[in-house]
């Protein structure tokens, strides 16, 4: 059912709240390194 939405293992979800656009470029950027 997951596969038929496209919802594979690898998908990522990302939730983004109200946040200084840089704050989340920085944040994403560490935990992606």
């Amino acid at each position: 059912h997951r596969l038929k939405l496209g919802i594979t293992e690898n998908l990522v979800r990302l939730s983004i709240g109200l946040e200084d656009v840089n704050d989340l470029i920085e944040d994403l950027s560490q935990a992606l390194s």
